[in-house]
């Protein structure tokens, strides 16, 4: 219970600081967490009146019943949050989802809140397919966060960017880069189950000592020369993000001098 309450205490100072530089936050328990309604309290209480809730954008996923979602959404908007991410959410354990696509949850929040900003998913590693999923007239959202890619798939990156210009995608995208912090093989085992991890590519890099940051500023990188526009940061150590993203910024500033 002590180590939540200190956790709660790291991220409330770490949002002041990201939002106060003027910085989003994606607000989520985890990779596989649920507990949305925890994180929309102790955010609401911890924060105070100063601190701008536009800025700090939770995500709900369908696996709630559909009374806690809509409500969610629409509490969310009250208290001043004004952008939703909806995901479908993992399907590592038997908890249903309230309905079969997180668009259908969009577009039902969509109605209930009409005034909301709405994000979707999307994932470069799986094509067109993905591409085309953005097309579909109900998909619902006003932008997408798309799933960890990293310098070490270009390729990738630049097939999915290729086919959203070519099929006419208007939202905007967010795309992910993961802070990978060692190649620890268990913890590059869990992370697999759910993007693509380029084990052998980390694990040259960090017996080279490239560090942490040299990495994921790598990525950022790779991501802005491909005509990526807007890039999320995920699995920052909380206690250290905010320094560690100014090092990352500081050295994605010196690459793009160069380049």
């Amino acid at each position: 219970m002590q180590q939540s309450v200190e956790a709660w205490i790291d991220s409330s100072h770490l949002m002041r600081k990201l939002t106060a530089l003027g910085r989003y936050v994606f607000m989520t328990d985890g990779a596989i967490g649920r507990r949305e309604e925890p994180n929309l309290r102790h955010v609401t209480i911890n924060l105070g009146e100063e601190s701008d809730r536009s800025r700090i954008i939770p995500i709900l996923t369908t696996k709630h019943s559909l009374e806690y979602c809509l409500e969610f959404a629409q509490r969310s908007y009250v208290l001043g949050f004004t952008s939703l991410v909806v995901l479908g959410g993992d399907k590592s354990d038997d908890t249903p989802r309230c309905v079969e696509h997180a668009y259908e949850l969009r577009r039902l929040i969509r109605q209930a809140v009409p005034g909301i900003t709405l994000g979707g998913w999307a994932s470069p590693h799986g094509g067109r397919r993905q591409v085309e999923f953005m097309l579909h007239p109900e998909y619902s959202a006003d932008f997408y966060m798309a799933q960890i890619v990293s310098h070490y798939q270009s390729r990738v990156l630049d097939e999915f960017l290729n086919e959203a210009v070519r099929l006419g995608v208007k939202i905007p995208g967010i795309f992910g880069v993961f802070y990978y912090r060692s190649t620890n093989a268990k913890t590059l085992a869990l992370l697999s189950q759910f993007f693509p991890v380029p084990i052998e590519d980390l694990q040259r890099d960090f017996k080279a000592d490239q560090s942490p940051d040299e990495i994921c500023a790598r990525s950022v990188h790779a991501l802005i020369q491909s005509g990526v526009k807007n890039v999320y940061i995920s699995n920052l150590p909380v206690p250290t993000a905010a320094v560690r993203l100014g090092r990352i910024e500081a050295r994605l500033q010196e690459m793009l001098v160069v380049s």
